[in-house]
């Protein structure tokens, strides 16, 4: 067989697993994972006071609660990147059936925490939301479907995978939550191309997102408010996105400077889904497009690694894991400078959020797991394992 993967690597007699982790990691997208958390916590340290000021804590309660979700972040990301593809793989379905029930129970044991969406479990001293930690294994889980469904008498796994996603989002939907549904949706669909969907059946399903889409207009006034605030012609200076987009054109190319921002003290959700506001307001444009190019970084890295994987159920979830991370940040950013409606998602990273920072940690981890340089065989090897001849 033949040493390729990214280029050749072989294990060396007796190396140390930590030693072999750190030899086959890509180390790229792992220091800019490393910029995004420290520019989180930069931000923090301005758009977290005001919160902390009006809750009576101290200044940086937050900023300090960060620091220990990152630190777990980071702990579970290095942990799950260090195991084997195969392993990860039976993590991952396990771990969609909890997270799915996890979801299902939201309705009764939920909480919405006076924001209109039951998301969450209210634990005392932290809150769970199940939809953060659903989207990675439920990419692990379509991704194990539709490469099985490919293998000599493997299961309907496209059809499957159809079904799961047709009951995640219909309880997604209940809470209601369709920013994380179209995020679920996007996942699926990126999975299903790559695996070799019809064009004309991904049509189809985009004009199934549209008439669904309709329906829930016409019948959530959560959802209506949204699309006809992102509608209007005009946007109202006192609403969330009128102060965001004054921030952002207030901060110019190099910003207002250093705790000089006022948007932080007026946006009750500054520190997580418009963070990007915070940031453009007090470090201008340049921090902004140094964001970004963070993002449009590590999704190049890894879509770049995972064109040359031979293992099929690697290929369709770490494109499943990078369209979603791609996918949040986009939709993120997009909502603060009004190219799509308030869809209420953190920046992955940068914004506050324990649930999210863990969850992202998590979708991390498998995804410097699947990126890993390890030795593939040739191409007609694979071919016999799976049975043609």
């Amino acid at each position: 067989m033949t040493e390729i993967a990214h280029g050749a690597v072989v294990a060396l007699p007796g190396e140390a697993i930590v030693s072999r982790w750190w030899r086959t990691l890509d180390k790229g997208v792992l220091g800019a994972l490393v910029l995004l958390f420290a520019i989180g916590l930069l931000l923090g340290f301005a758009a977290s006071v005001p919160l902390a000021e009006r809750n009576g804590l101290a200044p940086f309660h937050y900023v300090q609660r960060q620091a220990v979700f990152g630190t777990m972040a980071f702990a579970v990301m290095i942990s799950v990147s260090m195991m084997t593809p195969q392993v990860v793989r039976r993590l991952g379905v396990l771990g969609f059936f909890v997270a799915a029930v996890a979801l299902m129970l939201l309705p009764v044991l939920g909480t919405d925490f006076g924001k209109g969406a039951t998301r969450w479990y209210s634990l005392g001293f932290a809150s769970l939301q199940p939809s953060e930690f659903l989207k990675p294994v439920f990419v692990i889980m379509c991704a194990w479907l539709m490469a099985s469904s490919a293998e000599p008498g493997g299961p309907p796994g496209k059809s499957i995978s159809f079904a799961i996603l047709v009951v995640i989002i219909a309880f997604l939907a209940l809470q209601p939550d369709f920013g994380q549904a179209m995020l679920t949706i996007v996942a699926w669909s990126s999975i299903y191309f790559v695996a070799g969907a019809p064009i004309i059946l991904l049509t189809g399903i985009i004009g199934a997102v549209g008439v669904v889409g309709i329906v829930a207009y016409n019948n959530s006034e959560h959802f209506a408010r949204r699309i006809d605030g992102f509608l209007s012609p005009e946007v109202d200076p006192r609403t969330q996105m009128g102060y965001a987009i004054d921030a952002i054109r207030e901060g110019g190319f190099f910003g207002t400077g250093v705790n000089e921002g006022r948007v932080k003290w007026i946006l009750p959700d500054a520190h997580t889904d418009f963070i990007i506001a915070v940031a453009a307001e007090e470090y201008g444009l340049l921090m902004v497009l140094c964001i970004v190019a963070l993002f449009a970084f590590i999704t190049a890295r890894c879509l770049l690694r995972l064109c040359v994987e031979r293992d099929a159920f690697i290929r369709l979830a770490g494109t499943g894991l990078t369209v979603l991370l791609a996918a949040q940040a986009f939709i993120n950013l997009g909502v603060a400078v009004r190219l799509l409606p308030a869809k209420g998602m953190t920046l992955p990273f940068v914004s506050y959020g324990g649930s999210s920072l863990i969850a992202m940690g998590l979708l991390m981890g498998m995804l410097l797991c699947f990126t890993r340089v390890r030795p593939q065989a040739e191409i007609g090897d694979h071919l016999l394992s799976n049975g043609y001849r």
